[in-house]
């Protein structure tokens, strides 16, 4: 099965009190998949990450053996894409075990797309930090 996978992290300060989410669907836009999360103090680029780990375990768990990832993280997408190196330690982690998931599927496409575009995991991470808040 080939599915679309958004994600959005965001960190209100940067650390701060930070949030992921991902929507997972089908090629014609249905929703398998919709969760927002707080998690904790972390930096934007740790929120961004684990919604990647997390959209990626809920597709396995579902049969996706296709996958496109879109984002608005264009430093994400870049380092998944092998065309940026992961520097940063507490990214470092976070970015293995992604590419360690990734493997499980057939073929993964990383897109980064703007911020407009993104709109319901967008929503859904500034709800997950509201009700943290």
């Amino acid at each position: 099965m080939k599915a679309l996978l958004w994600t959005d992290g965001g960190a209100r300060g940067n650390p701060g009190p930070a949030a992921y989410a991902f929507v997972l669907e089908t090629e014609d836009g249905t929703v398998l998949e919709a969760r927002g999360e707080a998690i904790g103090v972390a930096t934007n680029n740790v929120a961004e990450y684990s919604a990647l780990v997390a959209g990626l375990e809920a597709a396995v768990a579902v049969g996706v053996t296709e996958l496109e990832l879109r984002s608005d993280s264009e430093l994400m997408v870049k380092q998944m894409r092998g065309e940026y190196r992961v520097k940063n330690r507490d990214l470092q982690a976070l970015f293995l075990e992604a590419s360690r998931a990734a493997r499980a599927f057939g073929e993964v496409t990383y897109t980064h797309v703007r911020r407009e575009h993104n709109e319901l995991a967008d929503r859904l991470v500034n709800e997950a930090l509201d009700a943290a808040g």
